[in-house]
């Protein structure tokens, strides 16, 4: 039979809004810049609201296929391959998931070791955030929807802090508009992904979600205002860089705050560096917890015991990624490993989907034996 969630367990509707939000926000968007306008130039802000309005789509998609009964995408996975065949796609995914953590934790440990600690230890700051996930995790999901929800309130400093940077901006830098084809769009759209992934986590959450439903209008929602946030980012950042300067910029985003200054406040990246720990925690949580709910699932292995598994993985898989150069072949590569896996291995999961319901002749779908 179909597994049910607890209701103690679940969390209203509308904290699709900030589990999308917090999803997406990684250490990305410290640096994503220089990536996206190696193609398109002063049109990259763009390439950012294809991506963002396209994911639309995908999210549509995804309700369809978990809802009416709510299941996730193990539920799936054994209803389209069956039971065996089902279960093992479904641990090629804690992979993904893994990978997905494991690029937002090297990137912000780069971050915070060569901006504020250069000669601490990798491993001493791997270990404190490996610490700080743990505990956010074993809380369980609730506990991590509202970090998700702390996520979104500190987020809200980034556009007011783009205030000081549009001061010091040229409009011109951004023109003329539109002087790239539609080729070029699409391609650059493709290295904006690194600000996207992370909301592929709702195929694992869907259950826990209360009437989702009813509520995919904030799934939407959040995914709409990050859009334009991101849009936002990139257009004022293609306003204060030259586009030559960005493309060998690497932090753009931490470049522009830096420029901040207050009387009492002198090194105002420092501060925002230490803020963005709260927005990623959220984003590693839920991938962590992605991994262990698939353990748990398909092997039966206690979540208490699979974290400590999942997380030690972690911490030792970041060490070999010592440079610069290691970390930024390992975001390219899972950048494009998460690109095909939303355009394409979940529209070929919705393909099937809908060929199963029809020559089910539209009759609910069996109830699977967990």
């Amino acid at each position: 039979m179909q597994h049910l969630v607890k209701e103690n367990d679940m969390v209203s509707g509308f904290f699709l809004f900030f589990l999308f939000h917090a999803s997406l926000l990684g250490a990305g968007v410290l640096g994503f810049q220089h990536l996206i306008v190696n193609v398109t130039g002063n049109d990259a802000w763009i390439s950012v609201v294809i991506m963002g309005l396209t994911l639309h789509v995908i999210i549509w998609m995804i309700f369809k296929m978990l809802g009416s009964p709510a299941k996730d995408l193990i539920d799936l996975h054994r209803i389209l391959f069956g039971k065996i065949l089902g279960n093992a796609i479904s641990l090629v995914m804690v992979g993904y998931y893994f990978l997905l953590a494991l690029i937002v934790f090297r990137g912000y440990i780069e971050i915070i070791h060569i901006w504020m600690f250069p000669d601490v230890k990798t491993w001493i700051l791997a270990l404190i955030l490996i610490v700080a996930v743990y505990y956010a995790v074993s809380g369980g999901f609730r506990v991590i929807a509202g970090y998700c929800l702390f996520g979104v309130f500190f987020s809200t400093l980034l556009p007011l802090l783009l205030y000081f940077n549009i001061k010091y901006g040229h409009l011109y830098n951004v023109m003329p508009i539109f002087n790239h084809s539609i080729k070029e769009l699409i391609t650059s759209s493709k290295f904006s992904g690194i600000l996207f992934m992370g909301f592929e986590t709702i195929l694992l959450y869907f259950p826990f979600i209360k009437a989702p439903e009813k509520n995919v209008k904030w799934a939407h929602l959040g995914l709409f205002y990050c859009t334009i946030k991101y849009a936002l980012l990139m257009f004022v950042t293609l306003m204060y860089f030259s586009q030559g300067l960005l493309k060998h910029t690497y932090w753009p985003t931490l470049v522009m705050v830096k420029v901040i200054e207050f009387s009492l406040m002198a090194r105002v990246e420092f501060i925002f560096i230490c803020i963005w720990l709260m927005l990623i925690i959220p984003m590693l949580s839920l991938s962590v917890w992605s991994c262990t709910r698939i353990i748990k699932r398909v092997t039966n292995l206690k979540p208490s015991w699979s974290i400590y598994v999942i997380l030690i993985a972690i911490f030792s898989a970041s060490l070999p990624f010592n440079d610069r150069v290691r970390i930024e072949w390992l975001g390219r590569h899972v950048v494009e490993l998460g690109f095909y896996f939303i355009y394409g291995y979940i529209p070929l999961l919705f393909i099937l989907y809908l060929i199963r319901s029809l020559f089910s002749q539209r009759k609910p779908l069996r109830s699977v034996q967990r």
